[in-house]
């Protein structure tokens, strides 16, 4: 099979973007710069075009993503022309995150196309020597291989020296080049400033949950610490003391689904406070919030004044949800509190009865489980919610119902009574 005259470009963007931070904003913090990707990517076709004098067939984007979820920067890549996106894992290790897999796709793909004779030209954007074994293979298929750096900030190599020696050619890209796509964040001095406080967070993170459930917490934890210390559990009916209950609460925080579920479960006992006492139908039916709140009555599992609120998917036809998602790709930047806000204004602009915003307006700050569990997976979509340091990262769970319930009381507003405010 004869080879074909075109260029390939394999982008290591963790390199790349890495280098590049270093370079602009003095450390390899990717947070610290901001990227036009469109601009990159035409950046890199045209400069690999010239080097090689040869067309281009394909550019592979080669990152990292927790869970291999596609960030919104992957999704905005995989759709341009000529792009491929490959995903390896980001991972978290000694405090510092790492990609997974990245170089041996990088790997595979450049023996692939070398064996193949997919193209005459490879381009390599990388530093890491791991890849030396696959560009020495690629040069023993008849493939010349270029291989590009970022222009080190300390004016030293930042690749692997093997690399550089085994490479056919080497360029290197310059600040001047860089800073066409690339620029750092300004910082306003040494620190970057603290983002701006969001009053919305904090409201639903401080809504009150109930006494029984922040009780049920405190006795369970309570009893945990007996048994640890190898005290006796005593008869299932004994309670511990008001000090006992009070430590415990101090450090359970923030009541478990068990705890609440163990309000009802068998052997409960009801709390002391005629307050706390649960109705014979009460039923925990809320998941929105830090804890659950009850509430008697509803249908299916749910409160009777939601459970007649439609879905987003239930009130979206087949052309909006193909226009949504280019919407995502192209527009929605990723932020949680935006995406909130962009769920919220879809869902809004889509009921029959304008009336329904004002019902779910007075359930602040709690979301119908229905609707909160869609609005959680659309969120999942642009990486959020993934897994960091082995747990949700909750601030952005908060985030994503703070921008949801911003756009529903801008709503709610135009359509409330005159003279009546939310309170929000």
């Amino acid at each position: 099979m004869d080879r074909v005259d075109r260029c390939v470009v394999l982008v290591d963007a963790g390199y790349l973007l890495g280098a590049a931070a270093s370079l602009l904003a003095g450390e390899p913090a990717r947070s610290r710069i901001t990227v036009d990707h469109a601009a990159l990517i035409q950046g890199l076709r045209e400069r690999a075009e010239g080097d090689t004098e040869q067309p281009l067939l394909r550019i592979y984007w080669f990152d990292g993503a927790p869970d291999r979820v596609p960030q919104p920067e992957h999704r905005r890549l995989r759709v341009m022309p000529r792009v491929t996106v490959r995903l390896g894992a980001l991972t978290r290790s000694d405090g510092r995150w790492a990609q997974k897999g990245v170089d041996a796709a990088m790997h595979a793909e450049l023996t692939e196309l070398a064996r193949n004779r997919a193209c005459s030209d490879i381009v390599l954007v990388t530093g890491d020597g791991d890849l030396l074994p696959g560009l020495m293979s690629a040069k023993e298929h008849g493939v010349a291989v270029h291989l590009w750096a970022v222009q080190a900030a300390d004016g030293d190599y930042n690749q692997s020296e093997d690399l550089v020696a085994e490479a056919d050619e080497r360029r290197v890209l310059d600040r001047a080049w860089i800073t066409k796509a690339v620029r750092a964040k300004e910082t306003g001095g040494v620190c970057a400033p603290a983002p701006a406080p969001r009053p919305e967070i904090a409201a639903i993170l401080s809504a009150p949950l109930p006494e029984s459930a922040l009780a049920a917490s405190a006795e369970r934890a309570a009893q945990a610490a007996a048994v640890h210390n190898g005290a006796s559990a005593g008869p299932a009916t004994e309670q511990p003391t008001e000090e006992e209950r009070a430590h415990a609460a101090a450090k359970a925080g923030v009541p478990t689904p068990k705890d609440l579920a163990g309000l009802r479960g068998p052997g409960a006992q009801p709390a002391q406070h005629p307050a706390n006492q649960h109705p014979a139908n009460a039923t925990l039916r809320w998941s929105s919030e830090r804890g659950w709140i009850e509430r008697p009555g509803g249908q299916a599992g749910e409160p009777a004044e939601t459970a007649t609120l439609p879905t987003l998917a239930q009130l979206t036809t087949a052309e909006q949800r193909w226009a949504d998602r280019e919407e995502d790709i192209t527009t929605v930047g990723g932020d949680p509190f935006e995406v909130g806000q962009v769920f919220a204004r879809r869902w809004m602009e889509r009921l029959p009865d304008p009336g329904q915003v004002q019902k779910l307006s007075a359930m602040y700050p709690r979301i119908p489980h229905r609707i909160d569990g869609e609005l959680l997976r659309y969120a999942a979509r642009f990486g959020l919610l993934a897994h960091k340091d082995d747990q949700i990262d909750e601030h952005d769970r908060y985030a994503i119902r703070a921008g949801f319930w911003r756009e529903i009381d801008v709503r709610a507003a135009e359509h409330a009574p005159a003279g009546e405010q939310s309170g929000r």
